[in-house]
């Protein structure tokens, strides 16, 4: 007796049903854990902390939106606010800008562009504890090496004329290989035989780079901003190390105010809605530049 089979016909698609894989959420589960452990339980935890006074001990006494309303009236953390947009607007673009040309610079082919890339990047592999304490003693105002080779004893640490630009100099020196190397990786992606192209056609490097490069490195150029923009709100260590926010308020950052009033002041409550208060910051900030960036794709697309 013979069995007839159902057959597809020719063209049908045929649906499968997704079968559940185990294995890629056994790879990614011991990363997801130590970020909800570690990130994102902490995080909901401060915002429930920010609606309290806590000082570390004892229970939580809800007090609502008393916090938020501090920080209206309170001169050192409007002083923190100017001076971490002070630092980001002056320190971002420098990354930036520096990272791209000395990728730019490095990616043509010359002796000891290797070296030169080793040299740039090395310093972003140090620990921050250790750049603030070696730019503290090339930046002292006696024995400094800077102002050695300058000539002027400049009170770089202990000025507050000058104390942020201290930091702002430390963290270029000590980050832009990063964004070289970021820079440097796009780079590698943009066809040669558009330059060669271009240059048939009598284009010179300023044209081959405003008309070429730079629109090719548009998605590179949005993340080492992105980037940047986060880590510069986000100074704490070397600010910690080489002058603890001081002279006065001068170079008293949003994280540092955060450290100080929760675990030096006990203030966890008022600590954690300051650090609310970076987060939404953060959060306008990336949406702003996530809609800039594809209104400049919507429009070169047009």
């Amino acid at each position: 007796m013979r069995i007839l089979r159902p057959t597809t016909p020719a063209g049908a698609a045929i649906h499968k049903k997704p079968r559940f894989r185990l294995t890629p959420y056994l790879f990614v589960l011991p990363y997801l854990t130590i970020f909800v452990v570690f990130r994102l339980a902490p995080s909901i935890a401060g915002l429930g902390v920010s609606f309290t006074n806590w000082a570390a001990v004892g229970t939580p006494r809800w007090i609502g939106l008393k916090n938020y309303q501090a920080m209206v009236r309170d001169p050192r953390l409007h002083d923190a606010v100017r001076n971490t947009f002070v630092f980001t607007l002056i320190t971002v673009p420098l990354l930036v800008g520096l990272g791209l040309a000395l990728a730019i610079f490095l990616n043509q082919r010359h002796r000891g562009r290797g070296v030169g890339r080793v040299a740039i990047f090395t310093p972003y592999v140090i620990m921050s504890t250790v750049v603030g304490v070696l730019w503290t003693w090339m930046l002292d105002k006696d024995f400094g090496l800077i102002n050695v080779y300058l000539g002027h004893n400049i009170p770089w640490l202990v000025s507050q004329k000058y104390a942020l630009y201290a930091i702002v100099i430390t963290t270029v020196w000590w980050t832009v290989g990063y964004n070289m190397v970021l820079y440097l990786a796009g780079l590698q992606d943009v066809p040669a035989e558009l330059y060669e192209a271009a240059r048939i056609d009598g284009a010179n490097s300023w044209r081959l780079f405003r008309h070429i490069t730079l629109p090719l490195l548009a998605p590179t150029t949005f993340l080492v901003l992105m980037l940047t923009l986060i880590n510069s709100f986000q100074i704490f260590d070397l600010v910690f190390v080489m002058t603890s926010g001081g002279p006065g308020t001068s170079t008293l950052t949003l994280v540092q105010y955060v450290y100080t009033t929760a675990f030096q002041f006990r203030k966890f409550g008022y600590g954690s809605a300051v650090a609310v208060l970076l987060f939404a910051i953060l959060v306008v900030l990336a949406i702003i530049q996530t809609r800039v960036y594809r209104r400049g794709l919507k429009g070169a697309a047009e």
